[in-house]
């Protein structure tokens, strides 16, 4: 089982980043972070990068069943969704697979809301 989905697409950087923020919103997530990974590593270690965004999104209502199910489940959270431009110019973006992020974790009910959640990014994927 992988663990993420992942789309290229003809997008530039910057229209990818829209799109998934609209496509998100869409399935009732937020952006709680944004992690500008290229502009971290260049200031912290002087080194180019890549353009690389690290998107944390959370959709409330999914999120606060989790943590009702397991205490510790914030560890896993938010759901990272990330947009990145390769060498040869194409932009991919990539979410990660709930289902098999929380394959360790034994408790059928956040299984179910894992399952919902992939759905949910499944169809933001598919819609870019």
């Amino acid at each position: 089982m992988s663990y993420h989905f992942s789309r290229v697409l003809d997008d530039s950087f910057d229209e990818a980043v829209e799109n998934v923020i609209r496509e998100l919103q869409k399935e009732g997530f937020g952006i709680l972070t944004e992690i500008d990974v290229q502009a971290t590593l260049k200031k912290k270690l002087d080194v180019d990068f890549r353009k690389y965004r690290i998107l944390g999104a959370c959709n409330p209502p999914f999120a606060y069943r989790a943590l009702q199910l397991e205490e510790k489940i914030g560890t896993m959270l938010p759901c990272n969704v990330v947009v990145q431009e390769h060498e040869d110019g194409r932009v991919e973006v990539s979410a990660v697979d709930p289902v098999a992020s929380m394959q360790a974790i034994v408790n059928p009910e956040l299984g179910e809301v894992a399952q919902q959640i992939q759905k949910k990014l499944q169809k933001v994927i598919a819609a870019l």
